[in-house]
Formats: C-alpha cells, structure tokens, sequence
C-alpha cells in the first residue's frame, strides 16, 4: 500500500509541475515554484566524469568561460529569445575554440578531444539556425559536455545545478546547467516554465 500511494503521489507532482501547456497564470506558477523548492537536491551522480581537477592554469579558466557563455545562451531559449540565442552560440564557439586542448596529453586530451567536439556540434548548429526547436535540439548534447568539463576540470566555484525535464522531445528528457536552484525550462520557456526538477548539484 505505502508503495502504491507514493507512485501515486509522484505521478500527481509530474502531472502538476509539467502537463499545462499554456502560460501559467500567477497562482499556477506560485504554486509550481512551491513544488519545485520542496524538491531536494539528487544525492546521485548524473554526469560521471574523470578527475582532472589538478590540471589547472589556461584549460581550467576557458572552460569556466565556456560555462558563462553557455549559461546566456541557455537564458536566451528560457526566453525564446532566437536572435539571441545564435549569437550566444556564436560566442560559445569562441569560448570552446580557445580552449587549450593541444597542451594536455592521455586520457585528458581524448576526453576534452570528444566533449569539446560535441560542443562545436550543437553550437554551430544553433548559431546557424533561426528556430527555436531546433536551436533547443542541440541545447541537449551542448548541456552535458559542458557540464561534464567543467566536473572533470573543476573549473568553477559555482554552485551549479544539473536539472532535468521529463517532458522534452516527447517525454524523452532533456538536462541543461543553472546557476540558480529554481527551475526555468528553456526547452518549453512560458509554455512550462516551471516543469523540471534538479536532478544532481555540484559544489
């Protein structure tokens, strides 16, 4: 029975947080943002990374400036904002492209090879488009290499939240990285701005 009620009880907290569609009105969303501040923070490890945090020096301080770079372009779909968007992704690129990936060696080289990759992928991909669904495809391959360079080289202080949307891409899922506990969907913006939970913290 106690199993049963807390299926129960999950299903109707999805349900609340992320089934409206239309821009919530100010009680909707009042209660959406009670919901999400009551969810406590994931004990598990989401992005599984390896430990290069003793390489410090150039690699750690571009790869913070990436996460910045990252962040207003993550703002910018939170906004549906598509001008914008491209030209964070623009920005984004530079950031990764600065990054000194020649000067490390082994394991850590292949890795940051392979994650730093991944992100020319989905930023190029969102700088040359106009369209916020497809500008919102890339964010998701683009939020997971990001956020696993910064774990694995430890390069913020920040306290940085790993939260996920159950509903992105037809209930597939969807991660992307806030600065802020309080969930802002930038895979749906005001359609459901609330919908979302934290998944993993770091720091």
């Amino acid at each position: 029975m106690k199993k049963t009620l807390i299926a129960a009880t999950f299903c109707a907290f999805i349900f609340t947080a992320c089934s409206e569609q239309k821009p919530a009105t100010e009680g909707q969303e009042t209660a959406q943002a009670e919901q999400a501040s009551e969810d406590s923070e994931a004990e598990t490890v989401v992005v599984e990374t390896p430990d290069f945090t003793a390489t410090g020096g150039p690699v750690k301080m571009q790869v913070e400036q990436l996460l910045t770079d990252y962040i207003t372009l993550k703002d910018a779909l939170i906004e549906s904002d598509a001008a914008t968007a491209k030209t964070a992704a623009t920005t984004v690129l530079t950031a990764v492209n600065a990054i000194p990936v020649a000067s490390l060696a082994g394991d850590e080289k292949q890795y940051t090879e392979e994650k730093t990759q991944a992100i020319k992928d989905a930023a190029t991909a969102i700088s040359g488009s106009a369209d916020l669904g497809v500008q919102r495809t890339h964010l998701q391959p683009l939020s997971e290499a990001t956020y696993a360079l910064t774990k694995a080289f430890g390069a913020t202080d920040q306290k940085l939240y790993y939260q996920y949307c159950p509903m992105a891409f037809d209930d597939k899922g969807a991660y992307w990285i806030s600065t802020e506990e309080q969930v802002l969907n930038p895979y749906f913006g005001d359609a459901m701005l609330k919908c979302g939970t934290n998944k993993e913290a770091y720091n």
